[in-house]
């Protein structure tokens, strides 16, 4: 598999990050990274099992990559060197391409190992001896073979029960021997390796496993003598082994699947990127893949063509679907000066385009890398399963030891098969890999599922952290508003147009530069005359002359300045001001003859959104700059009780530090403008998107598109993770605390029952893929 990056960090380190192949549990995971984090020159390694991924910083003076990925292979597992300066896309293409060809070479050795197991059972039916037939009172897949298949195969091939049994086990041994070199040679070389690195993980336990009742039978086929002279049945186990390796491999391949489906999301964006680019270039339509586009080149896309970069257009008018992207199920009509994001689709028009930002810094470039990013980090809470892990298979391996001795001091009738088969057993049924993939396959399909939404949740921790939050805060510009003023109203005096009003105070703030000026202008549209002797006047308003009239815009003060009687809209400014919005009075050669009411609009979500926060038990607060009166009315329009009025950005900072102290956990919600401190400093920074503009660097949760709602999802969403994370750990643990005991014979003297090794094998596939299963459902729970 082919991939990784590789790039500069600060202090002379390098930062690698390369494909690792054929990790199976968190113990194989701990090996690979243990081994790394050992390499001469490696400040700091981690490796993540559901991503196969190995990113280590390193002291390039002091070793290479081309070692480290040596080193890697010298454990037994693979590894490939980064290609250099490849894209997040592309990379995240070949690695799909490359598990798809690892889940179908899994398959089809899982369908083979099963089968030759259960050829290798009919094979060893002439041999079942009373020892045999002993052991199938307790175990239930012996007893099924010796009630049904024996019957009918003395019926159908009475032949097979005349061939000599030395020679049904040479042909057992022959056949075993082919099949654990093709299909179960991977698990003994890398059991050996981890040996010659003194440590142990799920390799190690199906090697001693199947290799302990292979190398039984096989001693029992070579030298049968022995056997006999010591009075021991030659009882051979063949099937039993190759059956226990077509498990192991069919529960490897069923986790491969549902792995495929956790990191689902980082499939489907790597899809969106069109080969192909339709370029002008010497004002031709040319094809160019998409490597060669150059920012500033002008793209043509057609109706139901993929975007294929990030870029402005320049003429005509479609509808885009940026739903993959944004979560917007609604498509986004597109016109002259609109923002397109590469990997959406152009529904039914065309467009005419330039190209801003290509390569590494379009829109799709950067999700897909902070979403692989998310995926590859880690929960906190992966700690404990770590901590549980790193001991899991030595004492598995004492277990084991333990078993047999146990059989032959206090049940030595029972004999030595049934004591090497009850720590077989043990050794099968005991799962890692459950307790690996507990919380990382949470993570994955969590942060992707967040990304089908429109949310990026930059890792483990933010995910985490989201989920112990109680208080959210908002700053209101931006989130709980749109973020730019509009007008709202016009009130005029008896006899004067509307429009006539907008249109004087437009033409005139047409050539200012504040906030406000920008929803005059959006009202009034085009075909403003041209104003003359413009004048801003500081914290007042503006003045000049419209087609022969002398116009002020501006304040109340403005027009006591300039003798501009007040009276008359009087109430209608004060109405304004209860309902948080901004009275620009406008006058006309001396006389007031209207207000224009401006205000930033609440979003039509944002009642609806604090309402589901409360229902969750948050405590909701809103900070802004505004006087005391426009915030409290601005809060009472969304449901909001508690709002902090006219702070300054440092204020902002200071409020959340309070809440802190009071031993909150703040969820700081803004749009990254004038808020990065306040962000930083609380326990989750969230960024949300501010109109077409997208900070995807910003905060640890990026909100992709600027609805409040999206707020209470991440929160829904945090919290479901970490349910499915907390009952993964449970359910491996309460497997493993329950399964080993059985495994091991504690039920048969009170109950005789006993556990196969068979079946062993096949609930320890179950286990591990029953944990990736559940992580799945969070890519189908209903959030908020």
């Amino acid at each position: 598999m082919a991939g990784g990056t590789a790039e500069k960090q600060q202090e002379g380190l390098e930062r690698v990050s390369f494909p690792v192949t054929g990790m199976t549990c968190a113990a194989c995971q701990a090996f690979v990274q243990k081994t790394l984090g050992a390499e001469r020159g490696v400040r700091e390694a981690t490796v993540n099992l559901m991503l196969h991924q190995a990113t280590v910083s390193f002291d390039p003076s002091a070793t290479s990559i081309a070692a480290l990925v040596e080193k890697v292979r010298s454990t037994g597992y693979g590894a490939e060197m980064p290609i250099a300066d490849a894209s997040a896309v592309s990379t995240q293409e070949r690695e799909d391409k490359a598990q798809a060809a690892e889940y179908r070479a899994l398959r089809r050795k899982a369908v083979v190992t099963v089968a030759a197991g259960a050829v290798a059972m009919l094979l060893s039916m002439p041999l079942m001896t009373a020892g045999h037939t002993s052991h199938a009172a307790h175990d239930p897949v012996l007893g099924w073979a010796m009630r049904f298949v024996d019957p009918v195969l003395h019926s159908i091939a009475p032949w097979l029960f005349a061939l000599s049994p030395q020679i049904l086990r040479w042909s057992l041994l022959v056949l075993s021997v082919a099949i654990i070199a093709w299909s179960g040679r991977r698990f003994y070389v890398k059991a050996w390796s981890a040996l010659l690195h003194r440590a142990a993980d799920m390799n190690t336990l199906v090697a001693l496993g199947t290799g302990t009742a292979f190398l039984y039978s096989a001693a029992a086929t070579v030298v049968p003598q022995w056997f006999l002279s010591h009075g021991v049945a030659l009882d051979v186990y063949y099937e039993a082994g190759l059956l226990i390796l077509g498990f192991v491999l069919t529960g490897n391949t069923l986790e491969a699947r549902a792995k495929g489906q956790a990191v689902a999301a980082l499939h489907r964006l790597a899809a969106l990127r069109p080969a192909t680019a339709r370029v002008v270039r010497d004002g031709a339509q040319v094809d160019v893949p998409l490597e060669e586009i150059r920012a500033g080149e002008t793209i043509i896309v057609r109706p139901g063509e993929r975007v294929p970069a990030d870029g402005e257009v320049i003429a005509g008018h479609s509808s885009v679907d940026e739903s993959m992207l944004t979560g917007e199920a609604m498509p986004v009509e597109k016109n002259a000066g609109s923002r397109l994001m590469g990997g959406t689709m152009n529904q039914r028009g065309v467009l005419r385009y330039r190209a801003t930002t290509v390569g590494a810094e379009s829109t799709l470039e950067q999700i897909v890398r902070l979403l692989r990013e998310a995926q590859g980090s880690r929960a906190p809470i992966q700690n404990l399963a770590d901590r549980m892990s790193a001991i899991f298979v030595p004492a598995v391996l004492g277990i084991a030891v333990v078993t047999l001795l146990a059989w032959r001091i206090f049940d030595p009738a029972a004999g030595a098969a049934q004591a090497v088969a009850a720590a077989v057993a043990v050794l099968v049924i005991a799962c890692p890999c459950a307790m690996g993939l507990a919380v990382p396959t949470a993570v994955m399909v969590a942060t992707g599922r967040g990304a089908g939404e429109g949310l990026l949740i930059k890792g483990g921790a933010p995910l985490e952290r989201l989920a112990k939050v109680d208080t959210v805060v908002f700053d209101k510009t931006g989130t709980l508003t749109q973020g730019r003023p509009e007008v709202v109203e016009i009130v005029t005096v008896i006899g004067t147009n509307q429009d006539e009003v907008l249109r004087m105070a437009a033409s005139l703030e047409r050539a200012s530069e504040h906030p406000l000026a920008g929803a005059l202008l959006r009202r009034a549209g085009e075909g403003m005359p041209e104003a003359e002797h413009f004048e801003a006047l500081t914290g007042l308003g503006v003045r000049g002359m419209v087609e022969g009239h002398a116009v002020l815009v501006g304040s109340r003060t403005l027009m006591e300045q300039y003798s501009v009687s007040t009276a008359e809209l009087a109430d209608v400014a004060d109405d304004a001001a209860h309902a948080g919005q901004t009275a620009l009075w406008v006058s006309v050669d001396g006389l007031a003859k209207g207000i224009v009411a401006v205000a930033d609009t609440i979003k039509p979500d944002a009642a609806a959104a604090v309402a589901g926060l409360r229902a969750l038990g948050l405590r909701v607060v809103m900070l802004t700059g505004d006087n005391e009166r426009t915030a409290q009315a601005m809060a009472h329009a969304v449901g909001l009780s508690e709002v902090i009025a006219g702070v300054l950005p440092e204020g902002k900072v200071e409020a959340v530090r309070k809440l802190r102290g009071e031993r909150r956990v703040v969820a700081m919600v803004g749009d990254g403008v004038n808020d990065a401190p306040a962000l930083a400093l609380a326990d989750v920074g969230v960024t949300m998107a501010s109109g077409s503009d997208v900070a995807l660097e910003a905060g640890e949760v990026t909100l992709m598109r600027s609805d409040v709602h999206s707020v209470t999802t991440a929160l829904a969403l945090s919290r479901s993770a970490m349910r499915v994370m907390r009952q993964n750990l449970f359910w491996a643990l309460i497997f493993n605390a329950v399964g080993i005991p059985v495994a091991a014979g504690v039920l048969y003297p009170a109950f005789g029952i006993l556990l196969s090794p068979v079946l062993a094998s096949a609930a320890m596939a179950v286990s591990s893929f029953s944990v990736v299963m559940n992580s799945v459902r969070l890519s189908r729970m209903r959030l908020g």
